[in-house]
């Protein structure tokens, strides 16, 4: 991506001409909407239309078909609650349906929906006050769900009929994805008796878990081309085999978020503590980082990055700020 590795040929010359780079696209809209507490608190793209679609708090979805210009209600009502974990609003990893899920706290249950209509509804209220949902994106009827109840010690729960209801797994647990009908993978998080965090794979529909690889999780995982990628203990790895085996695919300091992927399998960015880094071959090497916006004050577990492939545009957000873009020239 050319406009890129522009800006990091100047990093060793002004900082500041980075942040003149970036450009908000949401002011309007947060002054119209008034948002609840957390303000803007999501965002993804869809890489085939390049459209954006946001969170903002207690104010439900809205869409922009435009890189920001304009922006539009996303469904039919507004909702209560926010959006927290970054990758939590959720388009179809698999580029195979318009379907789309968001966990919210402080609000309503799960939201599942299609980005083509418009249209979404709430599962079981037993998904209320959750940081994110992993959800079996090959079966259409999403049978198979986990999803992390907001500062409950790490409770997992699960679903196995489509959100309509769910039970207890148990506490400790921390990002997870589900593969299938039957397998999904998950992170034990550290704790004051488990002094490193691990990967656990079940086979079982989320019965029982076992141990799987010795790689510590930073975010939510996440899916492209048949591969599942994580950041981990400094580097990213992946699994194509539904978490049985791991490969690490390159080293990455201080990541925070991603990988975000390009225009392809060796085009990636990563948000790390430093800002955002980008790789054109497959993680090989990094480009510099490039600072996110001075009044995002810093890179947190509320920070999001999203790409668009279709018009090579950029977007950083943290919960309360607004969202940025870095568009191509």
């Amino acid at each position: 991506m050319r406009y890129l590795f522009g800006l990091v040929l100047f990093l060793g010359l002004s900082t500041n001409l980075f942040a003149a780079d970036w450009q908000t696209v949401t002011t309007e809209l947060l002054q119209k909407e008034k948002p609840g507490y957390g303000g803007l608190s999501g965002v993804a793209v869809d890489p085939v239309t390049g459209d954006v679609f946001v969170e903002v708090s207690d104010r439900g979805f809205f869409k922009s078909s435009d890189q920001g210009k304009t922006w539009e209600r996303f469904g039919k009502e507004a909702f209560k609650g926010r959006t927290e974990t970054a990758g939590c609003l959720q388009l179809d990893p698999t580029g195979k349906t318009k379907r789309f899920v968001s966990a919210l706290v402080y609000g309503v249950p799960i939201v599942v929906g299609t980005t083509d209509k418009g249209d979404f509804r709430f599962l079981d209220k037993a998904s209320v006050h959750v940081d994110w949902c992993a959800v079996d994106w090959t079966d259409p009827e999403m049978k198979f769900i986990l999803t992390l109840k907001h500062e409950s010690g790490g409770l997992l729960l699960r679903s196995r009929d489509g959100g309509k209801s769910f039970d207890e797994v148990g506490k400790g647990y921390g990002p997870a994805w589900v593969f299938d009908a039957d397998t999904a993978v998950a992170t034990l998080a550290k704790s004051k008796d488990r002094p490193k965090a691990s990967l656990v794979r079940s086979t079982d529909g989320g019965k029982t878990f076992q141990p799987c690889g010795d790689y510590g999780p930073v975010s939510l995982p996440r899916w492209h081309e048949g591969a599942l990628y994580w950041l981990a203990d400094g580097k990213v790895i992946k699994s194509t085999n539904k978490g049985e085996k791991w490969e690490e695919v390159s080293n990455l300091k201080d990541g925070r978020f991603g990988p975000v992927f390009g225009k392809d399998s060796k085009q990636m960015f990563a948000l790390t503590g430093a800002g955002v880094v980008e790789t054109t071959d497959g993680g090989a090497t990094w480009s510099k980082a490039i600072p996110i916006p001075p009044e995002m004050k810093g890179v947190s577990p509320l920070t999001w990055m999203a790409y668009d492939p279709k018009n090579d545009v950029l977007y950083v957000m943290k919960m309360t700020s607004e969202l940025y873009k870095l568009a191509k020239r």
